[in-house]
């Protein structure tokens, strides 16, 4: 299901945090490499059908765009061959909406490192470069 490796995490943990930590797909970094904290894999919030119904459908991902960017009153300037990193960061935009609610500007969440991979795997880059987590844009 997920492009990354599972293994131990090279941070210390301790009790159940490194027993969901197991579970959870290898990132650049500890930060990044948060479980959702499902004992086991089959509970994963990553195979919920409200990963696949709210965050991974293409057209519940065009229509956030859309309302977000009108939101923003940004302009929609999609590039050629852009189109999957669009979908991954409406993804993501989507999942803290539907776990955390809006955090409002400046207030960001690691999202688990299954449910980044979950979205990677459904709108990968053809080159394999990802954009990890930034506590804060420059």
């Amino acid at each position: 299901m997920f492009s990354a490796n599972i293994g131990a995490s090279s941070g210390v943990s301790s009790g159940a945090e490194a027993d969901t930590l197991l579970l959870a797909p290898k990132m650049p970094s500890d930060l990044e490499r948060k479980c959702c904290g499902q004992q086991q894999q089959q509970h994963c919030i990553s195979r919920l059908p409200h990963m696949e119904a709210y965050i991974l459908q293409e057209g519940v991902l065009r229509l956030a765009r859309r309302i977000w960017t009108d939101i923003q009153a940004v302009p929609d300037a999609v590039e050629a061959g852009e189109s999957n990193r669009q979908f991954r960061y409406a993804a993501y935009r989507q999942f803290v909406v539907w776990q955390y609610r809006a955090l409002g500007q400046g207030h960001r969440v690691v999202i688990p490192s299954c449910c980044v991979w979950t979205i990677r795997d459904r709108f990968p880059d053809p080159h394999g470069q990802y954009q990890g987590y930034a506590p804060q844009r420059l």
